[in-house]
């Protein structure tokens, strides 16, 4: 749906009533606003209600232990139909494009059925098979930096390496990464006037060319299979009979999955390092630190700030009554700044024993196949570029993301210096 408009200027979460801290509003993360208002919700209302107009009554859940709970209750809580704040439950969908779906908004057992036809692309020994080539490609990158000269990380290495990696896994040709980068864009950025995405129309037009291009390429892999994602799934016993909009919600979720944790993280951790340079300096000091660095920033990060679900009856839920289709948004990136689990949670440190219990993979049943490919790519970046000797220096703040769903940049202005 093309999500609801709010208006830009975030008050502080104090000049507000608690009933009126709405999480979804985009400019809290546009802007960079969004701690104190999941901080007071964290305190006084972790479990949330807000309304709006174009997705009815949704719930925003803001602690560690209660997004856990939550989480592990798939009978009550469903990933169908989707995983993104959408129409209340019912609402007719005018186009058949708006119907994509995929297996991560799916309960057991047609979850697991599907979800393992792609597991092995992501196992330790699949990642270690590809970790020299990721290598490879980082040094090419980092060595093909304009030192000294400004440039948008963002694009010219975030970008350039997670869309690599999707070429790789795609088993399409390098040439075509681009084609895969901006469908997760348009998949995951509010339509505005203007912006990356100025309307839903255009956004159905895009998502249509995509489905041409994997209807093409899904029939190539049928005929004539590879090692490669589009493969596992036109030859698995679970997915090969999906329909054409069942096979590119699948794919767009890999894509999603591969392009936006990894590609933000990565931008993310340029702005960590400047934002406490102390961090890097250690790390230089004692380059060990950079087995911590993944699950670190990637708490610190939270590339993607929420998952939804949907109540699958009346329920009681930490002493709120949660209706039957109420949309419940399980909000990982206030979890990962919870102080009851995180000393000092907003503090980036390389230093941190339990960085590792950050929610940013999600848990249970749905924790991320690529978690693991998604920590590799990211220690490999700062080994290679504590090989070169390099700093990373923010010249501008940077911008970011106009999303409630991706937690993200746009542009991170940086010099390299060697």
């Amino acid at each position: 749906m093309e999500q609801a408009r709010f208006a830009g200027g975030v008050p502080d979460a104090d000049a507000l009533e608690l009933a009126d801290i709405n999480p979804f509003n985009p400019h809290l993360f546009r802007e960079d606003r969004w701690h104190d208002h999941f901080a007071r919700l964290r305190s006084e209302d972790p479990v949330h209600v807000n309304e709006l107009a174009s997705a009815g009554r949704y719930w925003s859940i803001t602690t560690w232990d209660a997004i856990r709970e939550a989480e592990a209750d798939w009978r009550s809580f469903s990933s169908e139909p989707s995983i993104v704040l959408g129409p209340p439950i019912g609402t007719p969908l005018p186009k058949a494009i708006d119907q994509i779906g995929s297996f991560i908004s799916m309960d057991p057992p047609e979850h697991e059925r599907q979800r393992i036809t792609v597991r092995r692309s992501t196992t330790p020994a699949a990642n270690k098979l590809v970790e020299p080539l990721i290598r490879q490609r980082v040094g090419d990158v980092l060595d093909g930096l304009p030192v000294g000269n400004t440039f948008n990380w963002v694009q010219h290495v975030s970008v350039e390496l997670t869309g690599m990696m999707l070429a790789t896994l795609f088993g399409i040709p390098l040439e075509d990464r681009s084609k895969l980068l901006r469908w997760s864009d348009v998949a995951t950025t509010i339509p505005e006037p203007g912006g990356l995405v100025e309307s839903t129309a255009q956004r159905r037009a895009e998502f249509a060319e995509m489905l041409e291009y994997f209807d093409v390429l899904w029939e190539k892999r049928r005929a004539e299979p590879g090692d490669d994602l589009i493969s596992m799934l036109a030859h698995g016993e679970a997915t090969r009979h999906m329909t054409p909009l069942q096979q590119v919600g699948n794919l767009m979720l890999l894509i999603i999955g591969g392009n936006d944790t990894t590609r933000n993280t990565m931008s993310g951790s340029v702005f960590a390092f400047n934002e406490f340079p102390e961090q890097f300096a250690a790390m230089r000091a004692d380059p060990t630190l950079v087995d911590n660095l993944p699950h670190e920033i990637i708490r610190w990060q939270t590339p993607l700030a929420y998952m939804r679900r949907t109540a699958t009856a009346d329920c009681e839920f930490r002493g709120r009554h949660i209706k039957r289709h109420d949309q419940v948004l399980l909000w990982y990136v206030s979890a990962n700044r919870d102080a009851t689990v995180f000393d000092d949670p907003d503090r980036f440190d390389l230093g941190r024993r339990n960085a590792n219990r950050h929610l940013s993979f999600g848990t249970g049943i749905h924790y991320c196949m690529g978690a693991r490919l998604a920590e590799l790519q990211i220690k490999v970046l700062w080994e290679e570029i504590l090989q070169r000797n390099m700093r990373v220096e923010l010249q501008a703040a940077p911008t970011r993301t106009f999303s409630s769903f991706i937690h993200g940049y746009v542009d991170v202005p940086v010099r390299v210096i060697r």
